[in-house]
Formats: C-alpha cells, sequence, structure tokens
C-alpha cells in the first residue's frame, strides 16, 4: 500500500502519518524532513527546493516498495505534476494508491497551528500564515478522500479509507 497524505501546511500531516506508521507498521516518508537534510547539507539553498524534495522522496519510496513495505507518504501535493508520479510509482510496484487530501475547516484553528508549531527538524523553516494561504494549489482530480483535521476524528476517517 501507498499512503499519500496531501494538504496545506498545518492541516495535521505529519501527525497523522506517524500515528497511521505506528499502528500499520508502514514506513513514513515525510517531505520535510527530506527538504530540511538538502538544505542543511548545503545542497540546496533554502527557498529554492523546487521539486528536490518530492524527487528524493520518490526515489525513496520507491525503495522500500521494492523490498515490500507498505508506505505512508506526507506531503503539500500541491499542483497534479506533484502528484502523477506517486500514482505511477503504485502502478509500477501494483500496490494501491490510497490519496487522502486533509483539510482544516475551521480557519482560526488552521492559523493557530501554522503560527504556533516549531520545527522539528534542522534546516526546516516552516512556513507563515500567510505563506499558507498564497500557497499555489490546484483542484485535486485523483480519486481521494478528503478528511477534516478540525472535525470529528481523522485518524479512524483515514483507517476507513484503507479498509
Amino acid at each position: 500500500m501507498l499512503l499519500l497524505l496531501g494538504g496545506l501546511p498545518g492541516v495535521g500531516k505529519t501527525t497523522l502519518a506517524r500515528e497511521i506508521s505506528r499502528r500499520t507498521g508502514a514506513a513514513h516518508v515525510r517531505i520535510d524532513a527530506l527538504e530540511a537534510g538538502l538544505v542543511d547539507l548545503g545542497l540546496v539553498a533554502p527557498g529554492e527546493l523546487g521539486a528536490a524534495g518530492y524527487g528524493l522522496a520518490l526515489s525513496v519510496a520507491d525503495t522500500l516498495l521494492s523490498g515490500g513495505s507498505d508506505v505512508v507518504v506526507d506531503a503539500v501535493f500541491p499542483v497534479a505534476a506533484s502528484r502523477e508520479p506517486w500514482t505511477a510509482l503504485a502502478a509500477r510496484h501494483g500496490v494501491p494508491a490510497v490519496w487522502v487530501r486533509l483539510v482544516c475547516s475551521d480557519t482560526d484553528e488552521h492559523r493557530r497551528r501554522v503560527e504556533q508549531r516549531t520545527s522539528d527538524l534542522p534546516g526546516l523553516v516552516y512556513p507563515d500564515w500567510v505563506g499558507v494561504v498564497a500557497r499555489e494549489v490546484d483542484d485535486w482530480t485523483e480519486p481521494h478522500v478528503v478528511v477534516d483535521t478540525a472535525a470529528g476524528d481523522p485518524l479512524a476517517a483515514i483507517e476507513r479509507a484503507l479498509s
């Protein structure tokens, strides 16, 4: 299985990906961690990552799937070009690509999350609220489930999507 959790910064992707991975034993591939590593090593300048982190994450996920691991990926996946290779990767490995778009319908709560979080990785600088709401995103055309992290039990909703 390749579970792909996407959505704007601050909606809870990493928190949910960690818990799903813990419960299922799936490997967690966190785009932020790979991007922070690229910056920390001086391989990419902050703010100039482009698709580098996504490309690296795709290679990591490919390796994990080749070894028989289930994989949970957490990333913004803002535009179709950032999502298409993942669907192709799942098809190449003969595993389902389960797309989940996380949203936070409570704008005040979403803003609070963005403004109050601190980075847990060297080299990782989270966007501020203005950067989050200004982010370019498109409509997802991939079959996907939308999970609102401000309402109900988002973990249970993701687990239902997996079953």
